[in-house]
C-alpha cells in the first residue's frame, strides 16, 4: 500500500511538471472517454435497463409471426385466443399505442394522452394505485360503463391533487366518465400516458382487425420455448377457423417484452457503440504515442533508476500508474461531457428511441454508466500505457549514456512502436470517414426524393373525434364537411381537407377482390393494399397528380354508389396493360363484418406518395372518400387514433393556426385539436431516426479525422526534434531546403498511405454492417471510397507539411551545435 501510495504521488507530481503534455492527454482521453460514454448512456437506458415492471423477465409480447418477419399488432379475436392460453399464461392484456386521442371537453377543451387497457393490463405492468382502484372484469366488458383511471401528472395538473377526486366525473368527448382511480408518481410508460379507459372487447368478437398490442406474463416454471410451442398448436387451429388469416407459413408466437420494444433500435445503437470504439482506439493510440515520446525523453532516469536497484516491475508498475492516473482524469472529464453532450443532442433530435422519455429525460447516469466509464477508463490507462511501459523498462545502461549527448536517441523499436500506431488511427479513422461519408450520402438522397406531394405551406392538425355521434360515418362526415367549409372561407386559405393518415406515417392495410377475376392461389383475395380514407381537396392540397379518371366530389356521399381511387403502383402491379378505371373492388371481405361493404367502382388513378417513408417504395394504395367509409371502420378509428385535417395557405401557414384552430373547433361542436404541425415538420421527423445516426457517425468520424490529424504531426515534430543534427549533416552536405522537406514528407505520407490502403480494406468489409441504414447508396459507393481516401490523405499531407516546413528552414550551423 505504501509502494501504491508513492507511485501515486511521484505520478502526479511528473504530471504536474509537464502541464502540456498532461493536458493533451487528458483532452484526447476525454474525448474518447466521452464519445462512449454518451453512446452508453442511450445503450443502457434502451438496451441494458430491466424493464420497471414486476418480474420482467417472464413478460411477453404476443407476435403474429410470418414468412417475411414478425408483427406484434393484434386483433379481437388473436386476443381472445390468446387470452384462452391459461395454462402458460397469466394476465394477458390488450393495449392500443397511446398518444394524443382522448378529448377532455369543458370550458378549456384539450386533447390528452390516452391508452385504451383490458382490466388485466394494471397487474401486468405493476400500477401502483394511491387512490381508488382499477378497471374490473364487468367494466372492461362491453356496455361496461364509462370509467377512467387517471395518472399522478394529470391528477395534481387537472386536479389540484384534490384527495376526493375518486367518484368524480370528467368529459371525454362532451361524455360523463366517473374516475376511480389515481396511479402512482413512479408508473412510467411510453408514450406516457394522462388516462386509462377500458377496451371493453367483445369475448365473442369476429372482429380480425389489428390495430393493438398483446402483453403477458410466462406462468411460473413455463419456458418461452414452451409457450411458443403451444402458441403453433393455437395457430394450426386458428388456421382451419380462419384461413383468410393466416397462410400455412404463418403463425403465432411470443418474444421477451423488452426485445419487443428496443427491436427498432437495437442494431443502430450496437453500431454506433462499436463506431464510438473506433475513436477511443485513436485516441489511446495518439496518448500511447505521447507516452512514448515521453518515455524515450525519461531513458536517462530508467536507466539511473535500473542501476540503482529498482526492476522492471516496479518501472511498469511507475509508468503504469502514471497512465491510469491520466486516465482516470480524462474518464471524469469525459463522463461530464459525454452526459452533457447527449441530453443536449437527444432535445435536439430524440430519433423516436423508445425507452428515453420525453427528449431524452429517461437517460441518466446510473451504477452501470458510472460503473462502464470506469472500467474503460482502467482499460484504457493499461492499454495506451502498458507498451510504453514495457518498452521503457528494459534500459540498456551503456546505450543510454552513449545516446545522451545525442537527439537521435530515440532507437528503432519506439520509432518502429509510434509508426504503427499512427498507421492504425489512420486506418480506423478512414473507416469511421467511410461510414459517415455513406450516411450522409443517404441524408442527401432521403431530401432528393421526391415524396410525391408537395408539403409546402400545408398545416396539419390532428382531431380526435370520439363519443357516440362519432361512431357512425355520417357523423364524422358532416364534422369533415362543415370544418372544411368554414376553414376555406378564411382569407389566405387556398383549400382544406380531412384524412385518417398522414403521408409517411404509415396508414391500414386490407386485403380486396378485383370483381371478374378469380383470387389468386391459395388465398382468398387477388391481394393486399394500403387503404386510405381522404375528403374532396386532399389532392389539391398536396398537389398530387390524377392520371386518369377523376377526383372525388361533394356528391360522393353516404348515400351514393361506392367509388375508390388507386395509386399509379396499384394500377401498374394488377392492370399493368389495361385500364382499371370502370373496374370494381371488393375490399375487406372475410376480414371481418365491421370491413363489409358493397363492390366499390375505380374512377381514377392518381399519382404515388411515399406513404410508408421517404425510403420506403410506394405501396399499391386504394384511397375512398371519408363520407363512404363503412360504419365499422368508423367506429374502430374513433377508438385507435385521431383525424387529421390539412389546410394549404398562400404563404407560411403559421398566421393562420389561431383562426383555423377556433374554425375547427366550432364545427366539431367544442373539440380540441392538437399537434400542430407544418406538412415540412413531418417530413423532417419521418428520416430522425436516419439523420441521428448520420449526425453521429459524422461527429464520430471528424473526431477521428482530428486525432489522426494530431498524431501525423506529433510523429513528425518530434521525428525532426530528434533528426535535427542528421538534418543538419544533410544540409553541410548540400541538401537543398526542398530536399529536406520532401524527405520528411514522404515519411510522414509513406505511413498515411499505408494506414490509408489498410482503411479502405477494412472498410469494404465492415460497411455491411451498415447497410440496412443506407438509402439510395451502396456500401462500396465509389464517390465515396475515393472522395475519402483523397481528404484524409491530404490532412494527412497538411499534418506533415507544417513539421517538414520547420525542418527545411533550420540553419545548418545552429542544427549542429545541439547536443
Amino acid at each position: 500500500m505504501g509502494d501504491f501510495r508513492q507511485d501515486l504521488r511521484y505520478s502526479l507530481r511528473m504530471l504536474v511538471a509537464s502541464p502540456a503534455f498532461t493536458l493533451t492527454a487528458i483532452a484526447a482521453i476525454a474525448l474518447g472517454i466521452g464519445a462512449n460514454t454518451a453512446i452508453f448512456t442511450v445503450v443502457n437506458a434502451v438496451l441494458l435497463k430491466p424493464l420497471s415492471y414486476p418480474e420482467p423477465d417472464r413478460m411477453v409480447q404476443f407476435m403474429n409471426t410470418f414468412a417475411q418477419g414478425n408483427s406484434p399488432v393484434g386483433s379481437p379475436v388473436n386476443y381472445n385466443i390468446w387470452k384462452a392460453q391459461t395454462g402458460v399464461f397469466q394476465d394477458v392484456t390488450a393495449y392500443d399505442f397511446g398518444g394524443p386521442g382522448f378529448n377532455l371537453t369543458g370550458a378549456v377543451p384539450e386533447q390528452v394522452h390516452g391508452i385504451h387497457v383490458s382490466e388485466a393490463y394494471f397487474r401486468l405492468f405493476g400500477a401502483p394505485v394511491i387512490l381508488g382502484r382499477t378497471f374490473t372484469t364487468q367494466e372492461d366488458s362491453p356496455n361496461g360503463g364509462h370509467v377512467v383511471v387517471i395518472s399522478y401528472g394529470f391528477w395534481q395538473r387537472k386536479f389540484g391533487g384534490n384527495p376526493n377526486i375518486v367518484g368524480t366525473s370528467v368529459s371525454l368527448s362532451n361524455e360523463s366518465y366517473t374516475i376511480i382511480g389515481v396511479l402512482g408518481k413512479s408508473f412510467f410508460t411510453d408514450p406516457q400516458a394522462d388516462i386509462w379507459v377500458p377496451f371493453q372487447i367483445e369475448p365473442n368478437s369476429t372482429n380480425l382487425g389489428h390495430y393493438f398490442l398483446v402483453a403477458g406474463r410466462l406462468k411460473p416454471d413455463v419456458t418461452l420455448a414452451q409457450a411458443n410451442a403451444q402458441l403453433k398448436v393455437v395457430a394450426d387451429q386458428y388456421r382451419r377457423l380462419h384461413p383468410e388469416d393466416m397462410d400455412t407459413k404463418a403463425s403465432f408466437g411470443v418474444q421477451p417484452l423488452r426485445d419487443s420494444i428496443v427491436a427498432g433500435a437495437r442494431n443502430s445503437l450496437l453500431i454506433l457503440l462499436g463506431a464510438v470504439g473506433f475513436v477511443l482506439l485513436i485516441a489511446c493510440a495518439n496518448v500511447a504515442n505521447l507516452l512514448l515520446v515521453r518515455a524515450t525523453g525519461r531513458k536517462r532516469e530508467f536507466a539511473i533508476r535500473a542501476a540503482m536497484g529498482a526492476g522492471r516491475a516496479r518501472i511498469i508498475r511507475q509508468l503504469l500508474t502514471e497512465s491510469i492516473v491520466l486516465s482516470l482524469a480524462g474518464g471524469i472529464l469525459g463522463l461530464i461531457l459525454g452526459y452533457a453532450g447527449v441530453r443536449a443532442l437527444l432535445a435536439v433530435s430524440p430519433a423516436g428511441l423508445p425507452r428515453i422519455g420525453e427528449h431524452g429525460a429517461a437517460v441518466g447516469v446510473d451504477w452501470r454508466v458510472l460503473g462502464f466509464t470506469l472500467g474503460i477508463a482502467l482499460l484504457t490507462g493499461i492499454l495506451f500505457g502498458l507498451f510504453p511501459a514495457i518498452g521503457a523498462s528494459r534500459p540498456d545502461l551503456n546505450s543510454t549514456l552513449k545516446e545522451s549527448s545525442s537527439r537521435s536517441g530515440s532507437g528503432f523499436r519506439q520509432n518502429k512502436a509510434r509508426s504503427l500506431l499512427v498507421i492504425s488511427e489512420v486506418s480506423l479513422a478512414l473507416v469511421l470517414l467511410v461510414g459517415a461519408a455513406l450516411l450522409i450520402r443517404t441524408f442527401i438522397a432521403l431530401r432528393e426524393v421526391n415524396p410525391g406531394f408537395d408539403p409546402r405551406n400545408v398545416l396539419t392538425l390532428e382531431m380526435s373525434l370520439t363519443g357516440d355521434q362519432f361512431k357512425k360515418t355520417a357523423g364524422v362526415a358532416r364534422v369533415a364537411y362543415d370544418g372544411r367549409q368554414r376553414v376555406n372561407a378564411i382569407p389566405g386559405v387556398e383549400v382544406s381537407a380531412f384524412t385518417c393518415c398522414l403521408p409517411l406515417e404509415g396508414g391500414y392495410g386490407l386485403p380486396f377482390n378485383i370483381i371478374g377475376r378469380a383470387p389468386e392461389a391459395k388465398s382468398p383475395w387477388n391481394g393486399g393494399a394500403g387503404w386510405l380514407s381522404v375528403s374532396p381537396g386532399y389532392f389539391s392540397v398536396f398537389r398530387i397528380p390524377i392520371l386518369r379518371g377523376r377526383d372525388f366530389t361533394e356528391q360522393d356521399t353516404g348515400s351514393a354508389p361506392g367509388v375508390v381511387l388507386i395509386n399509379e403502383t396499384m394500377k401498374k402491379k394488377y392492370w399493368p396493360k389495361g385500364d382499371p378505371v370502370g373496374q370494381q373492388l371488393l375490399i375487406g371481405k372475410g376480414v371481418g363484418p365491421q370491413f363489409a361493404e358493397p363492390a366499390r367502382q375505380i374512377i381514377g388513378v392518381v399519382g404515388d406518395i411515399r406513404d410508408g417513408g421517404l425510403n420506403n417504395d410506394p405501396r399499391p394504395l386504394m384511397i375512398v372518400p371519408t363520407a363512404q367509409v363503412p360504419d365499422g371502420m368508423t367506429a374502430l378509428n374513433s377508438n385507435i387514433g385521431p383525424m387529421v385535417w390539412l389546410v394549404r395557405t398562400r404563404g407560411d401557414p403559421h398566421p393562420y393556426i389561431a383562426a383555423i384552430t377556433d374554425q375547427l373547433r366550432q364545427a366539431s361542436g367544442g373539440f380540441p385539436v392538437a399537434r400542430v404541425r407544418p406538412m415540412t415538420e413531418v417530413v423532417v421527423q419521418s428520416t430522425a431516426r436516419q439523420d441521428f445516426n448520420m449526425l453521429l457517425l459524422t461527429i464520430f468520424g471528424a473526431s477521428a479525422l482530428i486525432l489522426a490529424a494530431i498524431g501525423i504531426y506529433g510523429l513528425m515534430a518530434y521525428s525532426v526534434e530528434q533528426r535535427t543534427q542528421e538534418i543538419g549533416i544533410r544540409m553541410a552536405l548540400g541538401a537543398d531546403r526542398s530536399r529536406i522537406r520532401s524527405l520528411v514528407v514522404w515519411h510522414g505520407m509513406r505511413l498515411a498511405i499505408v494506414g490509408v490502403v489498410i482503411g479502405i480494406a477494412a472498410a469494404f468489409g465492415l460497411t455491411r454492417f451498415i447497410s440496412s441504414f443506407l438509402f439510395g447508396v451502396k456500401t462500396w459507393d465509389p464517390l465515396v471510397f475515393v472522395t475519402v481516401p483523397i481528404l484524409l490523405s491530404l490532412i494527412a499531407l497538411l499534418a506533415v507539411w507544417m513539421p517538414a516546413t520547420h525542418a527545411s528552414r533550420l540553419d545548418p550551423q545552429e542544427a549542429l551545435r545541439i547536443e
